[in-house]
């Protein structure tokens, strides 16, 4: 996948107008969190716990039914569980399975191990809807893990709690272990409750979350896996402490504040991305050149141009207004597709930001 500087906080968020590319909601503050920072001044800045935070790896547990406090390990965001688990399960010739279009941490990782990566290639023709008998019928003997996301990113796309659990019982029949990607499993946009943790279903399953994406705190860098094995945990805990040792103090105590505050700060945020999809839909049912397979989850959809529209053109005449979104070659797809956040925007900036992808389209018609 491209190497390129592709967040805007690296390109400098006063060269842009309309950021549209982010994949999380609006950043959040300690103030929305009823944290007060005086808190922070007491706390010893030594090593903590290698699993993470007690009493936060205890609320996580809570979501499931059959979860422990010990089967959460806290880690630098999804993105260090990610890599935990690439790095503890794989080794040079193992077959991974994943679906695709995907973000370069759960392509990247493996094929930098040496891993063989076999890609589920979802279609914007099919729903993007992932086909469970086409994933177990990619499992062979030397299958050592099997890894999708739901809510799917980038194209937000999402499962029903029964075909979860179908999937999870599949892939168990098989013995390969199954990380579930679920950063937006709290984000569920048409009323549906939010998915099970995955791993409350099999000891099999590996989730992976964290309290970037659906709370806005990406810059605390606190994420979690879970796992009811306890050799997976042994080990991940073991990669953990070579890579960080432990985590910080002060991120995995606003990471409590969150989660203990989640009842109060999730339903706004919900609403929000509700009603900001609402937009970017009645957008592109306004036009012809442009459509997508409205998301179900999370705060990301994956728009396809139409065949009219010159691709180049337009991403040059977006770039003229200061206009951010995610290209699709960063998911190893077509730049004729591009992610749209709509999470992060306020509403006059996501606004804006649909105008002027309007404009480039009219600019960039054949």
């Amino acid at each position: 996948m491209p190497i390129e500087i592709e967040s805007p906080e690296e390109q400098g968020y006063d060269t842009i107008d309309h950021n549209l590319s982010e994949s999380s909601v609006t950043d959040a503050d300690l103030s929305l969190l009823g944290l007060d920072p005086a808190e922070l001044l007491p706390l010893t800045l030594a090593y903590t716990d290698h699993l993470g935070h007690p009493e936060l790896r205890e609320r996580l547990a809570a979501d499931g039914t059959h979860l422990a406090a010990g089967d959460v390990l806290l880690t630098p965001g999804a993105a260090g569980a990610l890599f935990i688990v690439s790095t503890a399960l794989l080794s040079p010739g193992d077959h991974l399975v994943v679906v695709r279009p995907n973000y370069a941490t759960n392509l990247e990782t493996p094929r930098a191990i040496g891993a063989e990566v076999d890609t589920i290639e979802l279609s914007f023709d099919d729903g993007w809807a992932l086909d469970p008998d086409v994933l177990i019928d990619r499992i062979r003997p030397d299958t050592r893990l099997v890894s999708i996301t739901l809510p799917h990113n980038p194209t937000g796309t999402t499962v029903t709690a029964a075909d979860l659990v179908d999937l999870v019982a599949a892939v168990e029949r098989r013995g390969v272990p199954l990380l579930v990607d679920e950063t937006y499993r709290e984000l569920c946009l048409d009323g549906a409750p939010p998915l099970p943790v995955a791993a409350d279903l099999s000891p099999s399953v590996i989730s992976v979350s964290s309290l970037s994406k659906a709370y806005g705190l990406p810059g605390i860098r606190t994420g979690w896996l879970i796992t009811r094995d306890p050799a997976r945990r042994e080990l991940f805990l073991a990669a953990k402490e070579q890579m960080v040792i432990c985590g910080s103090v002060l991120d995995e105590t606003v990471a409590l504040a969150a989660v203990s505050a989640r009842d109060r700060v999730l339903p706004p945020i919900l609403e929000r991305c509700r009603r900001h999809r609402g937009l970017v839909a009645a957008f592109i049912d306004g036009r012809d050149d442009i459509d997508w397979v409205a998301p179900g989850g999370g705060v990301v959809g994956f728009p396809r141009l139409g065949g009219g529209v010159d691709v180049e053109a337009f991403y040059e005449h977006l770039a003229a207004t200061r206009t951010a979104v995610g290209p699709g070659h960063w998911f190893e797809q077509p730049r004729s597709f591009f992610r749209l956040g709509f999470g992060w925007p306020t509403t006059d900036e996501l606004e804006g930001g649909l105008a002027a992808i309007g404009r480039a389209l009219d600019a960039a018609a054949g």
